[in-house]
């Protein structure tokens, strides 16, 4: 069952790669009755620290410690490749590297493959 579904409303998590920090966002559509955000608003979240926009990185984003600065940079390499943090919240994101050692094997196997690509790892299989 998804969770986000049943349960809520849940604050979406944003990331400043910048000064490596998260904050969490009430959704506008959550926002107490009768107030209505300002247009300025409905852009991404400006970073509390410093005022750049931050990115949404989904509601299953834990984000590293701020010393961490190779898993930041990893995540936020990640984030521009389209892979972030979004999920209904059945089973979460999936895996997510943290060095960027496991970055090609990670980029790899998210990769996309043919059909025919799929046979072939199939016929690899049962030969192996």
């Amino acid at each position: 069952m998804c969770r986000y579904a049943d349960y809520g409303p849940y604050k979406r998590h944003f990331a400043c790669f910048s000064c490596r920090k998260a904050f969490k966002r009430l959704p506008f559509e959550d926002a107490p009755a009768g107030r209505t955000p300002p247009e300025e608003e409905f852009a991404p979240a400006p970073c509390p620290e410093c005022g750049r926009p931050m990115a949404d990185m989904g509601l299953d984003f834990k984000p590293p410690k701020q010393s961490a600065v190779e898993h930041w940079e990893v995540v936020e390499f990640l984030f521009a490749q389209g892979l972030a943090y979004h999920s209904c919240g059945c089973s979460g994101p999936g895996y997510r590297p943290s060095r960027w050692a496991e970055v090609p094997a990670f980029l790899e196997a998210q990769r996309s493959r043919s059909a025919g690509e799929l046979l072939a790892a199939k016929f690899a299989a049962r030969a192996g």
